[in-house]
């Protein structure tokens, strides 16, 4: 038995004072009033130090592990270290269940980085697989990003689908033009930092990338009720129309991932979608692409779930961020990385907030002497995976 007490524990309602959280196994067995504490239990008691007591972060849209398997673009590690050591990382900054974002590219220009091309993310996807049956720090998920024009990867994709290895489908359409490229210079940007081109070459790219041929709508008709029929939630990618909302949520689409637009974010929420913004973006003070600001769209209440898109640490400061710079409530925030992600990808049975029967997935935030939020201790599944130190108003000689 774990009891964490001393600190202000972040619960679906609220962020509560005065209470203790008892861990038993693998699961909370319940929260109670500190002044029931006996210090003659047989358990664990960790102190909190008036920091908060938050469920695990619940990360769904996140290409981090990319960097970690292809760390040049010529290098490509081993892809079952290259987990264990993403997860260490990780843990860190509190992620304790992560969705890998795999793209599901063509060979194209954009798969520059040897861990997209098809071979090497189908590596990488079983690899993920391997983990549900072997040890391991936090919860390993796929997020399948299926690029509309990969017609040689849609067979695949269902393969993957059938034997449960997608735990979260979105569809992206990267072509120039429209969605994160509306803005033609954009694109000529972002790739000129992938490859050595000039504006003729990139002309050329364009004009090609515009006239391929994509999926028919009857196919992703398809794929989509394959996934829903398995459990899976189905994403959208890049919104920036409103008919292509109510095309996309013909589909049984329930996530608009980076709507481009605040118009578009609040139609989203209208029709029921659950809309997620990076927290890179809250933390660069808006898209580095010139689309919309995370921040405006969450103080504008059209944005339900923070992601760490390519920034691991970005979850826990955009937290605090968003409460203190920008005035949002701070138990609404902790639920844009913690339950709301959980109910969108349907783990809010098991994950996403601190109650009773509930899996043991905890952390504890302290705020430093000049109020940098510090993590502390991560529990996963009821087992300690880290715990950390530090010095109070101390001056080091």
């Amino acid at each position: 038995m774990i009891i964490i007490h001393n600190g202000k524990v972040v619960t679906e309602a609220a962020i509560i004072d005065g209470f203790a959280v008892v861990v038993e196994g693998e699961s909370i067995k319940e929260i109670i009033p500190e002044k029931e504490l006996d210090s003659r239990w047989d358990a664990r008691f960790i102190d909190a130090r008036g920091g908060y007591i938050s469920p695990g972060f619940i990360d769904i849209h996140s290409d981090y592990i990319e960097s970690i398997v292809s760390p040049r673009p010529t290098s490509l590690m081993d892809v079952d270290i290259s987990l264990r050591e993403a997860e260490k990382i990780l843990i860190g900054h509190g992620i304790t269940t992560i969705f890998h974002s795999l793209s599901f590219y063509r060979e194209d220009v954009f798969t520059h980085k040897p861990m997209r091309y098809p071979k090497n993310v189908q590596r990488l996807v079983d690899a993920i697989d391997r983990t549900h049956h072997q040890a391991h720090l936090i919860r390993h998920r796929m997020h399948a990003r299926f690029e509309l024009d990969n017609m040689d990867g849609v067979d695949r994709l269902i393969e993957n689908i059938k034997q449960g290895k997608v735990h979260l489908l979105s569809f992206m359409d990267h072509t120039p033009g429209q969605g994160q490229y509306r803005d033609l210079e954009v694109f000529r940007d972002t790739l000129k930092g992938y490859r050595n081109v000039t504006d003729e070459e990139v002309d050329v790219i364009i004009a090609e990338r515009r006239s391929r041929e994509s999926l028919t709508l009857e196919k992703i008709s398809e794929v989509a009720n394959l996934a829903i029929d398995n459990g899976i939630a189905v994403a959208s990618h890049d919104d920036d129309h409103l008919d292509k909302l109510e095309l996309v949520q013909s589909f049984g689409t329930s996530i608009s991932e980076f709507p481009i637009t605040m118009e578009v974010a609040k139609r989203a929420k209208e029709l029921g979608l659950q809309t997620m913004v990076g927290a890179p973006n809250v933390l660069l003070g808006g898209s580095h692409s010139g689309n919309l600001s995370a921040a405006k769209a969450i103080g504008s209440q059209c944005a339900d779930i923070l992601c760490s898109d390519y920034y691991p640490a970005s979850l826990l400061h955009a937290v605090f961020e968003l409460s203190e710079t920008y005035g949002n409530d701070l138990h609404e925030m902790f639920q844009m990385v913690t339950l709301n992600p959980a109910k969108a990808v349907h783990l809010e049975h098991e994950l996403g907030s601190i109650k009773p029967g509930k899996k043991a997935d905890i952390l504890i935030i302290e705020r430093l002497d000049d109020g940098y939020p510090m993590l502390t201790t991560t529990i996963v599944n009821g087992q300690v995976m880290t715990t950390t130190s530090y010095r109070r108003n101390r001056r080091e000689k």
